[in-house]
């Protein structure tokens, strides 16, 4: 029941190390802006996936994100018992998910939201501790305004099938 959960809330908000945030890391803006021709006068509207830098760059933010999760004491319980393989396992899921909400090639073959945590209890409090730390995952990349708000977009349409209590 613990990884149900974790794979999921993880996607969610949301949705690996203390290393990781100690070394120096590239920004979003780096590979946003490759991505990103300028508008011309016909501006066609680009993804969000190629808005936020393709693979990569949402790779760097997932990353980051299930880093502070799992180094967060709230959190430790449902960690707790977790393989190698099966830390992979969510964060692949994650990754996935959010890829494929941004309109990238991804697909998503986890769980539905509401199956996934069913019975874990999951609070308001959760949610927003798990929250913040997308938001300053997202923020430590540089991530702009309204991709950022874009994505929380998504993941705030899973909350009604994540928060229990």
């Amino acid at each position: 029941m613990t990884r149900k959960f974790l794979i999921s809330f993880c996607v969610l908000i949301a949705i690996s190390g203390s290393a990781l945030a100690q070394q120096p890391q590239p920004t979003m803006n780096a590979a946003i802006s490759r991505s990103v021709s300028t508008p011309t006068g016909s501006q066609d509207k680009k993804s969000l996936y190629t808005r936020l830098g393709g693979y990569d760059a949402i790779a760097l933010v997932v990353d980051d994100f299930i880093t502070r999760l799992a180094t967060d004491k709230r959190f430790e319980k449902f960690f707790t018992g977790f393989s190698d393989d099966s830390k992979k396992r969510l964060r692949q899921h994650i990754l996935d998910q959010f890829c494929a909400a941004a309109g990238g090639p991804c697909v998503y073959t986890g769980r539905e939201m509401r199956t996934s945590h069913k019975g874990l209890g999951i609070t308001e409090a959760d949610w927003d501790a798990a929250a913040k730390h997308l938001v300053e995952a997202l923020d430590k990349y540089k991530v702009p305004e309204a991709e950022k708000n874009e994505l929380l977009a998504f993941v705030v349409t899973q909350k009604k099938d994540i928060v229990e209590k």
